[in-house]
This record gives structure tokens, sequence and C-alpha cells, in this order.
């Protein structure tokens, strides 16, 4: 949308050819509106804007503006306003969407951030009223208290909202039990663009009769309705496919009089074209209290979908496919690849799932199944999973398929466009072996896997999506696709609606007449054409609004990281995301922690990629220098989470950093940049006099002027430095199994200067595994604060001192092991994006490892002894996310212990960010009791507490009574025989947790850093 406040309306939406142009949009005068008369939170900036320009789906258009509704008062006042203006309106849920119906030129409104939850459950009638922005896996878990769910469950069921769902129309695995979205509405409360607010759900005739005869609006709407399924009502009966997964096209089979004139449901599936949801009651089914999942092995995809009618005799819960292709593409990606040992023998798969009243009923099922099925042909091979671990990572790897596809190293990208299409389940072979000879006759590929069930496959395509030869052949395909998918008796969608990919097509798969009738349709509810216009009903192209296009030319920006994986383009980066929004989920994995913290859109993986994407486009934001995108990045932790977490392994981390440069290249950065990025520089002074230093960062009279200076946070308790430093202790030391092995302890600078013990525990350790333990000499640090402030000239300077100080462990190819998780991920991770052409580096980088990892790889066969007893463990986010937990868990069970690895998220501290001073301290704290602290509350004394991050170690050591251990201190335990780990020593003067300690010293360096307006200042 143009800057300018008056806007052309036939700019916002497509007019019909009888509709006469419409007056010029006042959009200053509509906010000030807006804001006068709604409660919760009306955002017109350019940043909010274009952080809502596109969803899960190829396409962009800019809305008017955004407001985030906090009651149902709200929303009836926003779409209030937006009818006197004239102005579109656009009811989002989780932005999930893959076909575009959740982009517009329209006022969107937000229901995820506060019109969410659960207004009654009634276990006795099995329904649930909740409202639209309540995210599905919390209706699912609280129904499961009664053994009962909501049926319809997508991939994005962890993060997905009800309201959206109502309007695609969602299904997802257990559809096969349950049916779509549209089977398990009971009742909509809805409001309609011109005010009309009123319940809806199935009509009884005589019930019927007496609303027409009510008159009013709402008799209107019944009459014509009603009007509307007579005239239609044989051509739907006729048209309309006898499938499972009939999503596309208006419910209008809902009107006629055998399925109960079902208003609600004829709702269902209208991606806000017709009206907004402002309540909704469901159906809950049964949930069965044990699962077990049967693995059938194929020769091939093709096979594997012939022999879905013989496995749907055995009346499964779920039925699943993936094939070779995908199995290959998370091979290449790392995604999830230890999972795949767990499946039989076969180059396609069918995951089927039984239920029971417990795990032997369940097992029997698939028992009985599994041996009947091997008597059919094809023969398939097949493996029954009792261990409830392996079936949720089977699951994973099945849920994984959007991920692991969209962008696979050294092949091109795939994108949405003919993702979901559904035919009858008995001709899903058939139809399979006919689309993959259309891909070959178009030059495209795609993976094929999906509810094979319910006959909906799922793909995604190497479309080419910037020339204007890939769009025309991308066209042309979707006609073609189209036309097969219907002489198969077929859905053009059978699961993500039809929004703008696939509603032009429509005419193919129902003819012109039914189309005609869905525009009647919505006109009964919506005569203006002001709801999500464009979608469905009299919609743009499937072309059109790309959000690349042929015209997509983002400038070439020089940066700091070469994005290797991302062929050097820092646009290609921000493209990773495919908008499926897996970093809004609530619970489990660490990605987002900002967002979990503040249910904000700009906070999330999602919201910020998308502002770095519209930044390079040049519109909307104002370049590197823009405080939109500054405000959305500057709540990341940098955790990572979600390079690990995401499925296209969106890095915000580095995106932030390469960001940050930018935008405070030769000007001043905040306070904590200087006293917090520059800690080693801080630390090598203050180990000069570390009692002076902690004398001042420690007396009440200096700590609160020094953490002033240092843009500190009042609260938080300052680490002390340590007596000594490891490398003191270390020289004074005699030298151990000298001859043995070599191995590199590198000394980084919170294990050197704070924790010196955890080092030398280390040290024991590994010499007790049977090594020669060298120190590299002179100092070095691998500059890991630096990258959260974005000082990358001095990042790159100093990694390339600190390869230099390893240079003979690179040239002997000596393991190098580090303590702490986050200065270990930048020689795998930092290092890579800046050197990525460096042959020392890169080998550099596969020789260093984390303790654990480093003593379950290489020193695997050493003996331990035991300790016998209970471990909780808190990784660090950077190992959850580049080293995983795995060999963490191995390593502590050697030592006997009963490790529970915690599944809890971030700690919140995450380096120096819970250290900083207002908003990052607020959510540092919300972030901790997201998981993390009622965890440590919950565990007895006896049991220990494992954090090898420093963050994560004072964290707790600040907000709780409890004491967490690095790994290093467990092991020495162990070697010594001992139950409870030994006090450490107290430092000169006072108690623990950054760097502020510093700011003594800070104060000083500090005004020569600003001086120099930040350029060489690090």
């Amino acid at each position: 949308m143009e800057s300018a406040n008056l806007v052309p309306l036939s700019r916002l939406h497509r007019p019909s050819a009888s509709r006469p142009p419409a007056a010029p949009l006042d959009v200053e005068a509509l906010a000030a509106a807006l804001s006068r008369e709604v409660d919760g939170e009306v955002r017109f900036d350019g940043g909010s804007r274009a952080l809502y320009a596109t969803d899960g789906s190829n396409y962009r258009q800019v809305p008017i503006g955004v407001v985030i509704p906090r009651h149902r008062v709200d929303v009836m006042a926003t779409v209030d306003v937006c009818r006197r203006f004239g102005a579109p309106v656009l009811s989002r849920g989780g932005g999930t969407s893959l076909a575009g119906q959740c982009c517009n030129v329209a006022v969107v409104m937000d229901m995820s951030k506060l019109m969410h939850g659960i207004l009654d459950l009634d276990p006795e009638r099995r329904t649930a009223r909740v409202l639209p922005g309540t995210v599905l896996d919390v209706l699912r878990s609280a129904a499961n208290a009664h053994d009962l769910t909501f049926g319809p469950d997508p991939s994005t069921h962890n993060h997905c909202t009800l309201g959206g769902m109502i309007g695609n129309n969602s299904c997802g695995v257990h559809s096969v039990i349950a049916g779509r979205t549209a089977e398990n509405v009971h009742e909509l409360e809805v409001l309609t663009y011109d005010g009309l607010v009123m319940r809806v759900g199935p009509t009884p005739p005589d019930r019927l009769e007496a609303i027409v005869r009510e008159g009013g609006r709402r008799g209107e709407i019944y009459g014509k309705l009603r009007s509307l399924a007579d005239r239609y009502g044989e051509l739907v009966r006729a048209r309309y496919p006898k499938i499972p997964r009939r999503v596309s096209g208006y419910n209008l089979d809902e009107l006629l009089p055998e399925n109960g004139f079902h208003v609600a449901r004829a709702l269902v599936g209208t991606e806000g074209t017709c009206v907004t949801v402002l309540e909704a009651t469901l159906r809950l089914v049964p949930w069965p209290r044990a699962r077990t999942l049967l693995v059938l092995g194929y020769p091939d995809v093709y096979s594997a979908a012939d022999h879905v009618p013989d496995v749907m005799r055995e009346a499964p819960m779920g039925l699943e496919a993936i094939d070779r292709r995908l199995i290959d593409d998370i091979h290449k990606k790392g995604l999830h690849e230890r999972y795949l040992r767990y499946l039989p023998e076969g180059e396609a798969f069918l995951l089927v799932e039984f239920g029971g009243g417990d795990k032997d009923e369940a097992d029997a099922r698939a028992g009985a199944a599994l041996e009947r099925l091997r008597k059919t042909s094809p023969r398939p091979s097949g493996k029954i999973y009792d261990d409830r671990d392996q079936e949720e990572k089977l699951w994973k790897v099945r849920e994984s398929g959007l991920g692991a596809t969209a962008r696979i190293p050294g092949s091109p990208d795939t994108w949405e466009g003919w993702e979901d299409s559904a035919v009858p389940p008995e001709r899903m072979g058939d139809y399979l072996r006919q689309l993959r000879r259309l891909f070959e006759a178009h030059g495209y590929d795609g993976a094929f896997y999906g509810h094979f069930g319910q006959g909906c496959l799922h793909t995604r395509i190497n479309f080419d999506l910037r020339s204007k030869e890939g769009i025309a052949n991308y066209h042309e395909f979707i006609e073609e696709a189209a036309a097969l998918v219907v002489r198969f008796g077929g859905s053009l969608s059978g699961e993500h609606g039809d929004g703008q990919s696939r509603a032009e097509l429509l005419p193919r798969m129902f003819g012109p007449e039914l189309v005609q009738a869905f525009r009647e349709f919505k006109a009964i509810w919506d005569p203006e054409g002001r709801m999500n216009p464009g979608k469905v009903v009299d919609p743009f192209d499937a072309d059109e609004n790309l959000r690349l296009g042929a015209s997509f030319s983002p400038p070439a920006v020089e940066t700091h990281f070469k994005y290797p994986d991302d062929d050097g383009d820092f646009t290609r980066a921000t493209l990773r995301c495919v908008g499926v929004g897996e970093c809004r989920r609530e619970h489990g994995g660490t990605m987002c922690p900002s967002y979990r913290a503040t249910r904000e859109e700009m906070h999330s993986t999602r919201g910020r990629a998308h502002l770095l994407f519209e930044m390079m486009r040049g519109k909307e934001l104002d370049g590197w220098r823009d405080e939109h995108v500054r405000e959305s990045l500057d709540l990341c932790l940098a955790c990572k989470g979600c390079k690990g977490d995401c499925p296209v392994n969106v890095d915000v981390a580095t995106y932030k950093a390469e960001f940050l440069s930018h935008h405070y290249a030769g000007r001043l950065r905040p306070r904590a940049a200087y006293s917090m990025g520059l800690v080693h520089t801080w630390a090598r002074l203050a180990s000069r006099a570390p009692g002076l230093v902690n004398l001042f960062s420690q007396s009440p009279l200096t700590s609160g002027l020094l953490k002033r200076a240092g843009g500190i946070a009042p609260a938080r308790r300052v680490p002390l430095f340590a007596r000594r430093t490891f490398r003191q202790l270390w020289r004074a030391r005699p030298e151990w199994n000298v001859g043995r092995p070599d191995v590199v302890l590198w000394p980084d600078t919170f294990n050197d200067h704070f924790f010196p013990d955890t080092a030398l525990a280390a040290a024991e350790v590994l010499e007790a595994a049977g090594y020669h333990v060298v120190v590299p000499e002179g100092d070095a640090c691998c500059g890991r604060p630096l990258y959260d402030f974005g000082m990358l000239d001095a990042a790159r300077r100093w990694l390339r001192r600190a390869i230099g100080r390893l240079d003979d462990a690179i040239e002997r190819d000596l393991p190098v092991v580090g303590l702490e998780p986050s200065c270990v991920s930048v020689f795998r991770d930092e290092m890579h994006g800046l050197f990525p052409d460096d042959p020392r580096a890169q080998r550099l980088r596969r020789r260093v490892f984390l303790l654990g990892e480093f003593l379950e790889k290489e020193a695997g066969a050493v003996e331990w002894p035991a300790l016998r007893a209970k471990a909780v463990v808190q990784g660090h986010c950077h190992e959850q996310a580049l080293f995983g937990t795995e060999h963490q868990r191995a390593f502590l069970g050697r030592l006997g212990l009963d490790v529970d690895v915690l599944d809890a998220g971030c700690c919140g501290m995450a380096g120096s960010f819970g250290f900083e001073a207002g908003q990052k301290y607020d959510v540092s704290l919300k972030v901790a009791e997201l998981g993390v602290l009622p965890a440590v509350r919950a565990a007895s004394g006896e049991t220990l507490l494992v954090a090898d991050g420093f963050s994560c170690r004072e964290q707790i050591g600040s907000l709780t009574s409890r004491r967490a251990l690095h790994g290093a201190e467990v092991a020495r335990m162990a070697l010594a025989g001992e139950k409870q780990p030994p006090r450490p020593e107290e430092p000169p003067l006072l108690g623990p947790a950054l760097p502020a300690a510093v700011a003594s010293v800070t104060l000083g360096a500090a005004g020569v850093g600003l001086a120099l307006r930040g350029r060489r200042a690090t």
C-alpha cells in the first residue's frame, strides 16, 4: 500500500463488474477511529503491516493495518469502524495457511494473541466452547483428561488456532476417525460485515420457517440460504465429490435437508470471506488411552498407495505415508535422521496407528493387522513399536515433511501450489503414477507423503516462481493437475483450502453454475464484498500477488557472514521461512522463547524472518536502519533454538548479528554492548585484581552505579571473578599422562575467569579417560558475546586469533574439547558462516567437541564409577540446537545416573540477555518460569541439577536456592566416589551471578569506545 493517506479502493480488492468504483479510503482517519473505539492494539505502522504481509503461502499483500482485539466487543467495534470507512476485513489465527487466504490488503484482526481460551468443556455432552484464537493442542490437552479429543489434528496442531481451522476446514492424521473440522462443529457465533451477531448451527424445518418469518437481517439471510439450497441442491448432489477430503469450495452440501440445514458447517471452510467467528462450540470424540504404531514397508510409494484399501479394512485411527524422496531429503538435511533407523525395510512406508483401552489391546490390534496384511499383495515388511519415544520420533519424521522438502542443500527450492490434492483412497496409487508423469513433463520433482488413508497427498514442488517462463510453466501445470484430479473424482484441496492458490481452478472441479452459487452464498453474508476479498470467490489468479514473481529483484548487499547454505545471499537466507509457524508453539523444544513470553508475532522466528525479507524488498521498511526490525530482533535471545527446531533451519541469531552490525555501523551501541560484549577484555583486566573489582561490583555504594553504567538490571546479581584463573591454576599444576594421546582443552572466558574449578574438573576427567590434556598458550577468546551485539568486525578478528592459537592442534588433527556450549557453537557454527572457504577453519570445525560428546564418541570404552543417583539436565540452547542432548544423556547414564533431560525450552538468561536492564530482564524471568524454574523447584534435594551452560547455571543460581553443576563436575564426583558435590572455592568477597562486575573497569574503557562511535572500539 502506498504511504499516502488516500488509497483507491479499487487497489484493495477485485470489484465485480456490476459494482461501481468505491471512494478512496482515508487510512489515517480509519486508524484514528479504530484507536478510539478498540481496547486492544491498533497498529498501522510500516513494521506491523510488513509483518502481516504474508502467511505460509507463496503470496504477499500488505495489509491496511492490524488490530489485536482484546475481546469480542473489540472485534465488533473493528468491523463496525471498517464498515463505516468501507475497508475490507480479514480475520487471522495462527497465520499458517498455505493457499494465500491469510494475507490481504485489508484490516487484519489477529485473534491469536488475546482472543484465546476454553470457555466451557462438557465431557458428558462431549462438547467444548472456545474462542477463535485458542491453539488446538490447548483444547486437546484439556479434553484428553476426559479421554476425549478434538479429532482433526493437522501437523501444526501445537500452534494452529481453532478459528483458523474453522476458516480452512482443516483435517489431519485423526480425521480418519473424526472427519474434517466441518464434521466437528456444533455451533458458531458469527459477526457479519454489516454488524449482525448471531448463533448458527443445525436448523430443523420448523425452526428454519420460524426464523424466516421473524424477518430482519437474520430472517433475510436464512431465507436466501434456503432459496439457494433449493435452486442448486440437485447440482450440489451431483457435482460434489463423495470423498473423505473434499475441502475445496463452499460447503453448500451442509444446507441440504438431508444434512439438517447446518448453517455453521456451511460456514466452515469459507476462509474469512463471509463472516467473522466470535466463538465456536465443537464436538469432541473418544480418545484411546493407549496407541500403538505399526509401520509397513513397500518397494515404492505407488504400491504403498495401492495397499491403502486393505489397510483401511483394519479400522486404524490414523494412516499416513512417506516416500523415499522424503527420506532422502531428511538424510540430506540431517533433520530427524537419527529416527530413520527405526523404520523397517522398504522404499516407502505406511504409518498405521491403532488405539485401545490399554496398551495390550492396542498392541493386539496392531499385531493382528500385521499378520493379516502380510497375507495380502503387495506383501509389506512391518514393525510394531512398543516404545512410546520411538513412536513419537517416527511421527516427527512424518510431520517434518514440509520442512524436510522445502530447502534441500544442492537442490532448487520447493513451494506449495499443488500441495494437498485429494482423490478417492482406492484410486490413490494410479493418481500418484499419473501425477508423477505430469511432474516429469513439466520438469518438476517433489516428495509424496500425506494422509493416504483418506486419499490426501502432500507435496512441495520445485516451481520456478521468479521468471516469466517459470511462472507460465507453473500456471500451465496447475491447470493440467486440476484436470487430472477432477478425472479421478477428487478435490483440488484436501486440507489447506482454496484461498488464492486454487480458487481460479474451481470452475474445473464444480462447473460454472456451482461457482456462481458460491458467489451468491458469499453475497448473502457479505453483500458489499469486503470480507477477505479476492479469495475463493471472484479470486485473484494463482500467479498474482506472488511473494517473489518475475519483478522480484532485491538489492545485493555486502555482509559479514557468507551464508554458504544460502548461496552466499542474505535475501535468500531470509526466504528460508516457509511460514508454517512452528516457532509459535507454546510447549516443547527450544524455539522460540521470546514468542512464548510475549505471544507477539514480531517476536516469533517467522515474524523476524518476514520482517527481514520485507526489509530487503525495500518498500515498507527502511533498510538496515529500520527501527521496526531492530525492535523485533531486540528481544531475540540468540538462543539458536530456531536453527535446530525450525523445519527449515531459519537462523535468526545469525541474522540478528548481521543486522545489528549494519544498524549500528558508525553509531553508538547500547551500553550493554560495551560492558558485556567486551567481557573477555574486562575479565583479563579484572584478573589482575579480582578482589578489588569484586569489592566495587558488590558494594552497596558502587554496585548500583556500575550496573547503570553497564546497562545491567538492578536486580541481577553480578558474577564474582575467581581468585585465580584456570590458566593460572593450570600453569602451577603438574603435567599428567605425558606420552598418551593429546586432547586440547579450550579455556573459554567464563570457565577461565569465573568458574576455573569446572575447567580443572574437566581436565581431571579427560586425564582419567587416558588423555594428555593440552591448554593453548597465549590469550584467546572465541568472541561469543560479540555476536549478540553485532560487533562482527571484532568477532572476525578474535576468531582468527583463536584459530591461530589452535594451529598446532589443527595441523595434528587433535580433538579440541570445550566446556561452554555457546563457545563451542562458535567453532561449529559462526566460524563456518564467516570462513566457509578456509580449510583450517573447516578442519577445526570437524574436531571441536563438547566434553560429554567427546567422551561418548572418542572415549566410549572407558569404565566409569557409578553414582546411583537422579539427575535433571537443562541443556544449553546452543547445545540443543546444534549438538543435541543425546550425548549428554548417554554419558551421564554411564555414570550411573537416572537422567531426565528437560524439554522445558530456554532458561531465559541466554548469555548477556537476562542481565540487561529493562524489558529483556522481564522477558528473561518470564521465559525461565515457562519451564526451567518449575522443573528445578520440583526436583528433590538429592537430585543433581546439571547444566553445562554458564548462563543456565547463573539463571538457576540467581532465581532459586539450588546450584547447578557442569557435567565435568558430575564426572569428577563419580571418579572421587562422592554423592554430593564439594562446595566450590569462595571467590574473594561475596557470593555469585555476568560481567557487570567489570563495569568498574568498563567506565573508562567504554568512554573510549563511545568516543570512537562504535567503529573500532571493539
